[in-house]
Parts: C-alpha cells; structure tokens; sequence
C-alpha cells in the first residue's frame, strides 16, 4: 500500500478559496458601477438636450409656414403723406365699427394709377386696382370668430394710441413676413415669436391673459369695463 501511495503525483497548486471578495474585486465591481451611472446621466442630458432642440427649435419652425403679403407696403411714407395718422385709412364705420383694413375703394382715391417707379405699386395697381380685386391681405393679429373685441371701445373711449397694440407699425417702410400656424391656421404673432410666452413689448403676443393683465393694470379689473364681469361671454361671443 504505501508503494500505491509513494506513486501518486499530487499537481493542484490553485489555492482554496475562503468565499471572501478580493480588493481587487471589490474595484473592478466599484468601477462598472460609476460607469453604469456614469451612462445613464450621459444618456439623459442628450436625450434633455435633443427633446430642447426639438421642441423649441425645430418644431416652431415646422409648425408654422412662412408667407410674404401680396403686396409690400410702405406705412412711413403713407403716414406721412395724410393728416390724420392711423385714422386716415383705418377708418371707424358711422355705427362706430372698425373697418379695419382699408377696401381698394380707399386706396383708389390716390392710387387709380401707378405715380412712381415703386414696382410694388406697380404690382398693386396692375393686379387690383385695375382689375377692380379686392387685395387678400394676411391678417397678423387677426382673431378667432369667438372672439368679440371692440377697437371704439379702446381708441375713442379709452384715448389709447394704436402703437399701444400694434407696435411702431406706421414706422416701418416693409411688412414682415406672415407665419401661419400650419393646425390652427392663425397667426403667430398671437401667441408670440417666443415659444415659453414671454413678451418685451404688449404687441409681442394678443392672448387672452395678455388683454386681462393689461385690464388689470390699467383699470384694476381683468375684465370688461362696461360690465364689470369676468365673465366668458363679455369676450367670447
């Protein structure tokens, strides 16, 4: 027996492991963690970054399409030219209405043919005047038919000046671009060029918060002055 046993070749050299995690273990495990959360954040700030890009940069370009007037039109040099500002050509009707934009008949009391070589009073007299059209001008702050609003109300009896609203309009010597809102079909200049709705300027957006601030400012009420209620229906018809 004890020859059997001098024969026996004994080669396991690994060592018995105790169950016991290494250092070394204990690091490689620390370091595939910071790297998991390490991922995850980075995943998440692109994800943030592109959803801003999206939908603040991207999308308002998409949504909203881009079209010039039919006609330019020089407002400095017009206002210049007539005695009684805004009024000269955005008339108040004998009922009070508000004509709003001027009808041809308006236009054609100067304009019954082309005085200059301005090619877009050319273009205005070619295409309408002669051809006795009404021109489809683009309505920047044009409002949904639900919405009642009385110009009168605002220019005769509360004194405001139309650069209150509409900006230094009867300035510029160019009309700006109309973006159109591709699924409401209204202008962007009622919500306003920025997409978080914040404003410099009361005619930077025509929203309905924007009419009951400058209420509440002005004559300490949200709502009419009239009826004295902040009720849907003193606006909304």
């Amino acid at each position: 027996m004890s020859q059997v046993y001098d024969n026996i070749e004994y080669n396991n050299t690994e060592p018995i492991s105790d169950g016991l995690e290494t250092s070394s273990d204990k690091s490689d495990n620390n370091l595939k963690r910071e790297f998991q959360s390490g991922s995850v954040t980075l995943f998440f700030i692109i994800g943030l970054a592109v959803s801003l890009i999206i939908g603040w940069i991207i999308f308002p370009k998409l949504l909203y399409s881009r079209k010039k007037q039919p006609v330019d039109f020089n407002h400095a040099i017009h206002a210049e030219q007539v005695s009684n500002g805004c009024d000269s050509c955005h008339i108040f009707r004998e009922d009070g209405s508000f004509a709003g934009v001027p009808k041809l008949a308006q236009c054609t009391e100067c304009h019954q043919e082309v005085q200059g070589d301005n090619p877009n009073e050319k273009i205005f007299v070619e295409e309408y005047v002669l051809k006795g059209k009404e021109v489809p001008w683009l309505i920047y702050l044009k409002q949904p038919e639900c919405v009642f609003f009385s110009h009168a109300a605002h220019v005769k009896k509360a004194k405001m000046q139309c650069a209150a609203c509409h900006g230094p309009i009867g300035e510029s010597t160019s009309l700006k671009i109309y973006e159109q809102n591709r699924i409401t079909g209204y202008s962007r200049d009622i919500w306003g060029k920025n997409i978080a709705g914040i404003k410099e300027n009361l005619w930077d957006r025509m929203k309905m918060d924007d009419c009951a601030n400058c209420h509440e400012k002005h004559v300490g009420i949200k709502s009419s002055v009239q009826t004295g209620k902040e009720a849907c229906f003193v606006c909304h018809k």
